[in-house]
């Protein structure tokens, strides 16, 4: 049946289909969880009934559950990154409950579309009034991302921001409530940038830049703008884009008769795969870069379209154990390799669970103390991560990458080339990162 959603301050929300509880629970409790819960379930007990794309599903769960709210986009331009997030988060909760769950209580995650930012800090509003959630977790834009935080931090609950990325979240728009695992824009700027230093592609160039035209894309168009300009490169054109362009032609033609040494792209989600596509049906011979992509985005792109140099937080090629077993497992879950938003849900609640046993509390203020404190966390990778106390940010290697020559890749998924983590071995993980003196936050 279709429901009409209704947000704590009378807005209507998106229909979503539901499923009826099992006719074994009594009336009481069947009549309470259609009223109370009319949202897509991705994790808990019966959790085989969402599928991987997150269709919804209402699982059976018993009050003594320990509820997350899990929001990510599941439509437009990200929803692709989506279907790995919910696939990643659904995963990890069955590993924790399948494992005794957290402090003898299984989780139960309650996942939904964020749709846009509006929508999405509605729903986590209602979240926490109504579901009765502990913390809020997931999102990729950093829109959403930023509307969401401000649930957080006036309803004093945590948000694990998983996948957002603008340094703007971390820095004037930060808060105490607030936790950030993706790596930042400065971070990918600085992991891509690093290589191009080497390659002599900065100093007395002609950059020209396409952007994507909300947060993040602005925030990592003044990233960007900031690393050229300290190396001797010169920005000499940009263009926003509409999340909703799916013809690139225009731009394309300025881009021609701007002649730039290096072509950059500061776009997200599918507008990257669109972008690569055409530029390479335009036959373009300027060489190019970007300051942000997703595997899957690359994936989309195909070894015929793609080029340049690419900053990532994880990919399914490492050889450390974690990533191996996770790699292993998931695939043989899903039929497919996880993309990088599907092992950051995964990790993140892992994160949490952690957090969540050894305070033995699922209370906000003593989960943040414990954050703070530096605890390090395994996160698949050669080096722990930890949360930096002043901003919230979760340090940790970075990755470039590239396509590898024509003829070495071993299937569709395998021409992508990645290169040593950054910061390196001896290095520290914030070598790459905003330092306390030029960043704003205040928490």
């Amino acid at each position: 049946m279709k429901c009409d959603q209704v947000d704590p301050q009378g807005q209507q929300l998106p229909n979503r289909q539901t499923t009826n509880p099992p006719q074994s629970l009594s009336t009481d409790l069947s009549t309470t969880r259609r009223t109370t819960r009319r949202r897509l379930v991705a994790a808990g007990g019966g959790v085989a009934a969402l599928s991987a794309l997150g269709f919804p599903a209402i699982v059976s769960g018993q009050q003594e559950k320990i509820r997350l709210g899990h929001l990510t986009p599941m439509t437009g331009f990200l929803g692709a990154l989506g279907e790995y997030a919910v696939m990643g988060i659904r995963m990890a909760a069955e590993e924790i409950n399948a494992a005794g769950g957290v402090m003898g209580r299984q989780l139960e995650i309650l996942s939904e579309d964020s749709v846009n930012p509006s929508v999405g800090s509605s729903k986590a509003q209602r979240m926490i009034e109504r579901d009765g959630v502990v913390a809020l977790l997931g999102e990729i834009s950093s829109a959403s991302a930023l509307t969401i935080s401000q649930v957080a931090a006036r309803n004093k609950k945590l948000f694990m921001s998983i996948g957002a990325r603008s340094d703007e979240l971390r820095g004037k728009n930060c808060n105490k409530y607030t936790f950030y695992i993706d790596i930042p824009n400065t971070v990918m700027v600085n992991a891509v940038g690093q290589a191009l230093l080497r390659d002599n592609m900065v100093k007395g160039k002609k950059f020209f830049s396409l952007t994507a035209d909300y947060l993040f894309g602005h925030d990592l168009l003044k990233v960007s703008k900031k690393f050229f300009s300290a190396n001797g490169g010169t920005l000499i054109g940009d263009e926003l884009v509409a999340t909703d362009v799916t013809d690139f032609s225009p731009y394309l033609l300025k881009v021609r008769q701007a002649k730039p040494d290096v072509v950059c792209s500061n776009l997200a989600g599918n507008q990257v795969t669109t972008f690569l596509k055409q530029y390479a049906e335009f036959g373009l011979p300027y060489p190019f870069i970007g300051f942000n992509l997703n595997t899957a985005d690359a994936w989309a792109a195909g070894a015929e379209n793609f080029a340049g140099i690419w900053p990532t937080v994880w990919h399914h090629d490492l050889t450390t154990p974690g990533t191996k077993t996770f790699v292993a497992n998931f695939t043989k879950k899903y039929n497919k390799i996880p993309e990088n938003h599907a092992w950051i849900e995964y990790v993140t609640l892992k994160i949490v669970a952690q957090a969540m046993n050894e305070t033995k509390s699922t209370d906000t203020e003593k989960l943040i103390a414990y954050f703070e404190k530096g605890t390090e966390f395994d996160i698949l990778k050669a080096r722990k991560g930890y949360f930096r106390a002043w901003d919230h940010q979760l340090m940790q290697e970075a990755y470039p990458f590239t396509a590898k020559p024509k003829g070495q890749a071993k299937d569709k998924q395998d021409f992508l080339a990645f290169g040593n983590p950054v910061p390196g071995a001896n290095e520290s993980l914030e070598v790459l990162a905003t330092n306390k003196a030029d960043n704003t936050c205040t928490l």
